[in-house]
């Protein structure tokens, strides 16, 4: 059934309100969704020139296509010539490229049927060292650290540890930067990964699965992989400090074809917690910088809030509402998935501008800006959202 577009109003604050409330529950499971968009609110570099700690997919493909292609037309590198075939199978508009997803996949499919053989006109020798290239590449650019101990990361985890809960708050991420691990360890709030050991630890399904971790350590969920995770040529998957290029490879970006090749592999038993995690009773999961381009998880978030009414998913959107169509379109088939973007919100299925429901002084002010009798809602911005995790816990008496 349609309905005009002005036909529902939503009031900012009450509906922050009401996300206070569910944020001071420490008997309910608490969750963070925290995705691409988190690490491009926090900038480095000079006051004039101030750049993304991390690049975003456009910038990392840049880099690793800088480093990788030929300057010779004539003498194309095993990148040039991988692209070429790529774009033969996945046509793509004239001057762009493929993101690195689709390449790592692509890469990857063909290493697990070449087995010695010539394929594409690659040799599996060169296919697995394309690989490790990029990746390379890919870890240089996002190896980094958080500048100073009062980023919107150490915010989130200041919040986690203002409260003893009786549900563990969990911690989904599709990064595989170490941005979520400096600001828990910065806080001295202990997390499980999935991963136990010191030297090379090991996953360990057994504890994941059968929940047997302390209720106060944080749950982190890596859902595609991390700069520290990697695979040994025997297949052995460990997570390390150190990084043995002659015998390892890096684990990031996971093909989605690797998901149904073993229950050991950590790709599909994270992604069992994220399902997992949306079926327990009166669940509440939170979404930054997601742009809902990930079908596999868009089908697992979809697929839970179906089977479970009694979750609820809030996504904070960045900028305007239009910029993410497969968001409104699972909005407006499950109430119990709520986006708030800068300019809109679909809320129970319905959608409608932001509008204050009177003229008296609100709590949370701080987090919306007005122009032209028009309101929008800033807590998109991995930022505010921070700032208003902050807001609940007060200002203690020195910087976190």
């Amino acid at each position: 059934m349609g309905f005009l577009q002005n036909e529902y109003f939503h009031d900012p604050i009450r509906h922050l309100k009401a996300l206070t409330q569910i944020l001071s529950q420490d008997k309910n499971p608490i969750g963070f969704f925290i995705s691409a968009g988190c690490p491009l609110s926090i900038k480095c570099g000079e006051i004039e020139n101030k750049i993304p700690l991390i690049p975003d997919m456009k910038g990392l493909q840049e880099y690793v296509q800088q480093n990788l292609t030929s300057n010779d037309d004539s003498n194309p590198s095993v990148y040039d010539r991988f692209i070429e075939v790529l774009k033969k199978i996945n046509p793509i508009n004239e001057g762009d490229s493929p993101n690195l997803e689709k390449i790592l996949s692509f890469i990857r499919s063909l290493i697990s049927v070449s087995k010695g053989n010539l394929i594409n006109n690659f040799k599996e020798e060169e296919l697995i060292t394309l690989e490790k290239e990029i990746c390379k590449h890919i870890v240089e650019k996002i190896k980094v650290n958080l500048p100073t101990k009062n980023t919107p990361y150490h915010k989130l985890a200041n919040w986690i540890s203002s409260i003893d809960r009786e549900q563990p708050i969990e911690i989904f991420t599709t990064n595989y930067d170490l941005l979520m691990e400096q600001a828990l360890e910065d806080t001295n709030i202990p997390y499980f990964d999935g991963f136990v050991g010191s030297r090379e630890a090991f996953f360990d399904l057994r504890s994941l699965e059968d929940n047997l971790i302390p209720r106060h350590w944080t749950r982190l969920w890596k859902m595609h992989g991390s700069i520290n995770w990697f695979k040994k040529e025997n297949g052995k998957i460990f997570r390390s400090d150190k990084y043995d290029n002659s015998e390892s490879s890096y684990l990031i970006y996971p093909s989605h074809l690797k998901y149904d090749q073993s229950r050991k592999m950590p790709f599909l038993a994270l992604s069992d917690q994220l399902n997992c995690f949306l079926k327990k009773t009166s669940s509440a999961l939170i979404v930054c910088g997601y742009s809902f381009n990930d079908e596999h998880i868009n089908d697992t978030i979809t697929n839970a809030l179906i089977s479970n009414p009694s979750a609820l998913v809030i996504t904070l959107l960045y900028g305007n509402i239009e910029y993410y169509p497969k968001s409104i379109e699972i909005a407006n088939r499950r109430h119990n998935l709520i986006i708030w973007a800068e300019n809109e919100a679909i809320i129970g299925t319905h959608r409608g501008k932001w509008r204050k429901a009177n003229d008296i002084n609100y709590e949370f002010e701080e987090f919306i800006e007005e122009e032209n009798e028009k309101i929008y809602f800033k807590m998109g911005d991995f930022i505010t959202f921070s700032n208003y995790l902050r807001s609940l816990i007060g200002r203690s008496s020195e910087e976190i």
